[in-house]
């Protein structure tokens, strides 16, 4: 399966290829480190903790989207987990029904499973309804192979664009302590892309995806030692876009909805659902991404 191969390499630093964004505006790439992180099992995770975004009085996207990307987000979680479990996987769901669940809550579920692996599901939104694409989003350095192959899958399987693998602080993969990742499965505000994903053959297409992704993340080449294309039967170690030191005025904006919607829900919820961490996304209006 071939993506499209309009990314550029950058420079390889601790065995990994990285973009940086400056690439995109044609100046010289800039050196970008991650984080280094405790060493991976050798043998592959059968535990696989699925997270699906937002849920309850967080709707997601953004104000006056017409999709619902809780729903969104809650099926694809469901047809992934079926897919994993025929193939032998133990899952554990963050959510199982529309009900909200902080996010201080889903990492703490996700860590509570030694050798596991963490997959959040969400669909993108901006005010922009041309923009449209396929992004996958990771942290820390254990968690690019998984990000890799799931991206690898998503992005290929998928009829939109390759908008590549990112590096983004989310609280939920910041938080991990087991190889996180956090796939956007395209923008729901894009008329093209929302349509695709009312689709029940669709959203099953990305959890088959997804699920190839996991399967094959111990196939992931390595580049160490130069930049080389995978071998056949391997699935490429992906070129990424650091993201952790762009400061988005949509990033404030969004912290100041999401607290000021909990404050106006907090009468109707219980004490315990009200003591719970926001944030806000790159683009969205989001509770439970940062």
């Amino acid at each position: 399966m071939i993506l499209p191969s309009f990314w550029h390499f950058g420079v390889v630093l601790a065995g990994l290829p990285a973009v940086s964004l400056a690439a995109q505006t044609r100046h010289a790439p800039t050196t970008v480190a991650v984080p280094e992180a405790g060493p991976q099992s050798s043998r592959p995770s059968t535990i696989v903790v699925i997270d699906a975004g937002h849920g309850g009085f967080d709707r997601g996207g953004i104000p006056g989207q017409r999709v619902s990307e809780k729903a969104m987000n809650l099926d694809v979680a469901q047809r992934l987990r079926a897919v994993l479990q025929a193939n032998g996987y133990r899952v554990v769901m963050t959510r199982e029904s529309d009900v909200f669940v902080p996010l201080g809550r889903r990492v703490a579920i996700a860590n509570s499973y030694r050798n596991a692996i963490f997959v959040c599901i969400h669909f993108n939104a901006t005010r922009r309804a041309s923009v449209n694409g396929i992004e996958t989003y990771f942290y820390s350095q254990e968690s690019l192979p998984l990000a890799s192959a799931i991206h690898y899958y998503v992005a290929g399987g998928a009829p939109t664009p390759n908008r590549g693998v990112r590096r983004h602080g989310y609280y939920v993969l910041r938080r991990a302590t087991i190889p996180a990742v956090l796939v956007e499965c395209g923008f729901l505000t894009n008329p093209t892309e929302a349509e695709y994903a009312q689709t029940a053959s669709y959203r099953q297409k990305l959890a088959a995806e997804i699920a190839s992704g996991i399967d094959r993340r111990s196939e992931v080449a390595s580049t160490s030692g130069s930049l080389r294309l995978a071998a056949a039967g391997t699935v490429p170690l992906q070129p990424f876009i650091d993201q952790t030191r762009v400061r988005d005025p949509d990033l404030i904006r969004s912290k100041r909805s999401a607290k000021k919607t909990l404050k106006g829900k907090s009468s109707q919820r219980t004490k315990n659902e009200s003591a719970s961490d926001d944030g806000g996304s790159r683009t969205k209006s989001k509770s439970t991404h940062e």
